[in-house]
């Protein structure tokens, strides 16, 4: 019998939950779990009563933590109070799944295990199949466990099974330096530059929507321009305070670069983000403006840094910069 998923998440982070399930596709491929989320619901459904159902049948409940998950009075108080309790009864199995950088260790959550490995966020990770996959082992494993107690849990109630206590195996003493190095190509670097790019993108039009809302006489513009640059304007009370233009790659190389004002010109522009790597993973690198910060020979951006950076260079004429 498959094991029934709950997944509680924000919608702010529903790509990120549908790349989780395309990771999940062969545990659902070997019918061993059956998926549920709100997207789910069919049109007449109640919508609180369906997710209490559905929450308190689940035999296993993920939580997609992020800052808007935090943020969300449903999924932290309703959704996350209610898988804890489950969890703790016994009557479920709780996974916490970080997706990006957020204040979690300070909840109940950092009582429990979390994923991926060591809690670090999936949006952090060079690679997020990578990342997905280390999550995807971890509910492979929960199942495992459902199914050596013999039968799926009792939603209703719970008899704690002793697990069978395995044959010690004596430890041979080993190294810690088993690192390897990794080696990445420069379709791996062009592939991560991209997807940085569309992230930005994405974020850039997602802040500007915001801020209007956010702020009376505030009018602001996001406008794609082509498929390798974008545009952002912030008007206040009519007059045009802030601009610039975002483009991939160009004439002078490589990267990510930002210009001051809607159109840079075609060889110049203010700033410039570019691939690079250690012997572990790949990160984005600004060519740096001393009066932003000092060392930056040790500024090292991941896809969400890199796109805080740029809009923080956009925000400095509104903010006293």
């Amino acid at each position: 019998m498959a094991a029934r998923v709950f997944i509680s998440y924000s919608h702010q982070d529903e790509e990120l939950r549908d790349q989780l399930e395309v990771q999940l596709s062969m545990l659902r491929r070997q019918g061993l779990i059956e998926f549920w989320h709100d997207r789910r619901m069919i049109a007449g459904e109640r919508l609180d009563w369906t997710i209490s159902k559905e929450l308190d049948e689940a035999d296993i409940v993920i939580l997609l933590i992020s800052p808007d998950f935090l943020a969300s009075d449903y999924c932290y108080k309703i959704e996350k109070g209610r898988a804890l309790e489950r969890h703790r009864q016994g009557s479920a199995r709780l996974i916490s799944v970080v997706l990006r950088p957020c204040d979690w260790t300070h909840t109940e959550l950092a009582e429990f295990l979390v994923t991926p490995t060591d809690g670090k966020p999936i949006t952090t990770w060079p690679n997020r199949d990578e990342a997905f996959l280390d999550v995807a082992k971890s509910i492979r494993r929960a199942i495992e466990e459902i199914d050596a107690v013999g039968e799926p849990l009792d939603r209703h109630a719970y008899i704690e099974a002793e697990p069978a206590e395995p044959e010690p195996v004596p430890e041979l003493p080993r190294s810690s330096n088993l690192r390897l190095r990794k080696v990445f190509t420069e379709a791996d670097k062009d592939r991560f530059l991209l997807t940085s790019f569309e992230y930005m993108g994405r974020f850039f039009q997602g802040s500007l929507e915001e801020l209007q809302a956010r702020n009376s006489g505030i009018e602001a513009r996001y406008r794609r321009v082509d498929g390798n640059g974008f545009t952002a304007k912030i008007y206040d009370d009519g007059s045009k305070v802030a601009a610039c233009s975002i483009k991939l790659g160009g004439r002078l190389g490589s990267g990510i670069t930002y210009s001051e004002g809607e159109e840079g010109q075609l060889n110049s522009y203010n700033e410039r983000i570019t691939v690079e790597n250690d012997d572990q993973k790949m990160f984005l690198r600004p060519m740096g403006m001393p009066h932003l910060w000092s060392d930056q020979d040790k500024k090292v951006l991941s896809e969400e840094g890199a796109a805080e950076y740029y809009w923080a260079l956009l925000m400095r004429p509104l903010q006293g910069g």
